[in-house]
């Protein structure tokens, strides 16, 4: 039976696979409040030279109001021009880094991911059906308290200070126009930095449902886990299987190398190891083949029955099998003993072809 209980976290595949279809995690939240601390910012830093280009403008028009005898066309079209320019060249620069920073806020949560997936038509988005469920999903009920929040913090931060105005504005008739505004522009001012703290509150709470939200969806039942296993890497036993047929490869080209080793030092079945030196080509001896129990017994029967010349000695028998890696050269520390060994491979070898031996 399949276990449909979802208790796994996403594997590395499962997430590059979500990732291709342009299914990540972000926070809107986060970026409308990176949005808004930076246009809020240039504001701030802008307002001089936005309220001269509206000053300049207004007394353009003013101006011209006083000269005209009657509005015409032309007249109108001057105006509304002059209006467009204000109203760019105050705007642009808040537009362009709102701009800029959403792209930056959505771009560094998603890694800047671009996705085909994304572009393509989905029937189940136009799925009344699937529309109700996401309607009363969750996640819309969370998005409705966000709103709800946000909507609720702004009103009575609104009216707040708008009573805190009400209740000085008697003092207020008492000072200058421009104190009176410096009066206004510092309590709003401090109104949209409590604001901006709020909703940056909101965004980091947000962007941990967020998170959550999107792990809990990608999560995996163990049978998911280990069909993507068998998917990737293979059927258990398949790999087993092809195991096995490599080892018996390996194992045969060992084999063959056994007929043209010069010694095999044994112990005297359980360990065997055949070497072969080429005194013109070769640093050291070479393990051309080793193994244990029937593997050892197997190489031995290969060298009798080619004629390799074999010889009893326990300890240098499993030294070698232990020390030296299948075709590699006898270290150093084996050089005296196995000296011992190729020096009685010659001296025998001699005696042999002195004898005629074959």
């Amino acid at each position: 039976m399949a276990d449909t209980n979802k208790t796994e976290r996403a594997t590395a595949k499962k997430r590059r696979d979500e990732r291709k279809k342009g299914n990540v995690f972000k926070s809107k939240d986060v970026v409308s409040v990176a949005t808004l601390l930076v246009c809020f910012w240039l504001t701030l830093q802008l307002g001089s030279y936005i309220t001269d280009q509206v000053s300049e403008a207004f007394a353009s028009f003013l101006d011209r109001a006083g000269r005209m005898e009657s509005l015409s066309i032309a007249e109108s079209g001057v105006i509304g021009r002059q209006i467009i320019t204000v109203a760019f060249v105050t705007t642009a620069p808040m537009l362009a880094a709102a701009f800029l920073i959403a792209l930056i806020a959505n771009g560094v949560q998603t890694k800047f991911l671009v996705s085909a997936e994304l572009l393509k038509f989905k029937p189940d988005k136009i799925n009344p059906i699937k529309g109700l469920k996401r309607l009363f999903s969750v996640r819309s009920l969370v998005e409705l308290l966000k709103s709800v929040i946000k909507i609720a913090v702004v009103i009575w931060l609104v009216y707040s200070t708008v009573m805190e105005m009400v209740a000085v504005s008697p003092d207020l008739l008492n000072t200058s126009m421009d104190e009176g505004i410096r009066y206004m522009a510092d309590e709003i001012r401090s109104m949209v930095y409590i604001v901006c703290l709020i909703f940056a509150g909101v965004a980091a709470l947000d962007y941990a449902y967020q998170k959550y939200d999107y792990e809990k969806k990608l999560r995996m039942s163990k049978q998911e886990v280990k069909d993507e296993y068998k998917q990737t890497e293979g059927d258990p036993m398949i790999k087993g299987k092809r195991r096995e047929k490599q080892r018996e490869i390996s194992m045969s080209r060992m084999m063959q190398q056994v007929p043209g080793a010069d010694v095999v030092v044994r112990n005297p079945t359980h360990f065997a190891v055949a070497m072969k030196y080429d005194i013109d080509k070769d640093p050291a001896p070479i393990v051309v083949a080793k193994g244990q129990d029937h593997v050892a017994e197997r190489i031995i029967q290969i060298a009798e029955e080619n004629g390799v010349l074999m010889t009893e000695n326990p300890p240098l028998a499993r030294s070698l099998y232990a020390a030296v890696e299948l075709g590699g050269y006898v270290p150093a520390d084996f050089y005296q003993a196995v000296a011992e060994v190729m020096a009685w491979v010659y001296e025998t070898k001699k005696d042999k072809e002195g004898t005629g031996q074959e």
